[in-house]
């Protein structure tokens, strides 16, 4: 099949030939003729499979006729590099329609955001969190929304941000065409599909299991040993771009440093970066000036880089479906890659998961002469100080009269934050 017979606009088709797309991928051969009917979507996809064309060349279609110059289609995504991504695409796609995109995240100046709405977009791209920032400040106007896509649905939910898709959506007419778009389909999502989509069309695309261009293996080995087995890896495995995907933030920062510190070219993306920082990341991933990126599941969506060779999940991922996720981002484009579990004993449930998604059982492998025995180092604690004599009792702190409180932080609102308290919602990107 080849894109012609979308029957697309020629001025729609220069994109397509300018982004150098030559047939369409599967999800993009179901769901244009989908979207272009202008019914609703619920699409299952992952990452790579090209559902970010399956949504924007028929969206670039549909704007072509009405009023320019007005916001008309938004696409809410949950992280900053796939914001960046999408409304790349989007100016790709419709360089010769006249269409006009923008991207709205935080970490940058906000300032030079209103302005572009100013001049006039059709197409906006935009994190949850910048967004509701703009509606707050009245200088973005959704009244006249015609296409909603809420895409990677599933992570927006695991970073907390469904309170702000509903207040989103109490700013949208509610006679709009919705695409909801996710790599799983937890309940919470069909839930919120149920609430937001009118008679969808369901589209479900791509394989249970990584490409069959993916090779899997597993590396038992202690906690505290999974610095130094990555480390011996890498002194085996002439990779072009490496993968590394940690659970939390703290650690990719944390490996990224040892890395770099053992002499391989290392960065990290993950949610404390400035967004400079992450783009710099990103870009010199991409161009080769780092050949490792160690990074979190929420960090790394967005990525697209045909050419990693190996994903090395340093630690095991909390759902099959997030392995299945991960591991889609080697062995693309015909080529071969390799995918690395490092498992502790407390992994043996979640690897018996996995197996079972994959329908079959993965290797596990042993890295000759690397010590295994090694034991944890030692944690030494500082000494005690002995603390100072209490103060006498002054007038104001007799047995029953008002004692002065400790001092305690203030959060950002000046509010008073109790000591020992931890921050327990997810943090959210944008």
């Amino acid at each position: 099949m080849a894109f012609e017979q979308f029957n697309l606009d020629k001025r729609v088709m220069e994109g397509v030939r300018k982004a150098g797309y030559t047939s369409p991928t599967p999800i993009q051969e179901r769901g244009i003729p989908a979207v272009l009917a202008g019914g609703d979507i619920m699409g299952l996809a992952q990452t790579g499979t090209g559902k970010t064309a399956a949504f924007l060349l028929p969206i670039l279609q549909r704007l072509l006729k009405g009023e320019r110059r007005r916001v008309r289609a938004l696409v809410v995504a949950p992280t900053r590099e796939l914001a960046a991504q999408i409304d790349e695409a989007a100016n790709t796609l419709g360089a010769a329609t006249g269409l006009r995109s923008t991207a709205l995240f935080g970490g940058v100046n906000i300032k030079r955001q209103i302005e572009e709405i100013r001049k006039g977009v059709e197409i906006v791209v935009a994190c949850p969190g910048r967004l509701l920032d703009h509606i707050g400040q009245g200088t973005i106007d959704l009244s006249h929304i015609e296409v909603l896509v809420l895409d990677e649905a599933d992570q927006m939910f695991d970073m907390g941000f469904f309170p702000d898709i509903r207040r989103i959506l109490k700013h949208l007419p509610a006679k709009r065409q919705t695409l909801l778009f996710s790599a799983t389909m937890p309940d919470e999502i069909r839930k919120l599909a149920s609430e937001v989509l009118h008679s969808p069309k369901a589209i479900q695309v791509g394989r249970t299991a990584p490409a069959v261009t993916v090779s899997h293996a597993i590396y038992p080995v202690a906690q505290h040993l999974k610095t130094p087995l990555l480390l011996e890896l890498l002194k085996k495995n002439d990779g072009e771009s490496i993968l590394v995907f940690t659970r939390t933030k703290h650690r990719a920062k944390r490996l990224h440093e040892q890395l770099s510190k053992a002499g391989h070219k290392a960065t990290s993306l993950q949610g404390n970066l400035s967004q400079n920082r992450r783009q710099e990341a990103m870009e010199g991933f991409r161009n080769g000036t780092y050949r490792i990126l160690a990074a979190t599941d929420i960090a790394a969506r967005g990525i697209d880089v045909s050419q990693i060779s190996h994903v090395i999940n340093y630690d095991i991922p909390d759902t099959p479906e997030t392995y299945i996720h991960r591991i889609g981002r080697t062995g693309r484009a015909a080529r071969t890659g390799d995918a690395f579990t490092f498992v502790t004993t407390d992994d043996t449930a979640m690897v018996k998961s996995i197996e079972r998604l994959l329908g079959s059982a993965i290797e596990r492998r042993m890295v000759e002469e690397f010590d295994y025995s090694a034991p944890a180092p030692e944690v030494t604690q500082a000494p005690r100080t002995a603390r100072p004599p209490r103060a006498a009792k002054g007038p104001a702190q007799k047995e029953g009269g008002p004692r002065r409180q400790p001092h305690a932080p203030e959060t950002k609102h000046g509010s008073v934050k109790p000591r020992g308290t931890r921050r327990t919602s997810p943090r959210k990107q944008g």
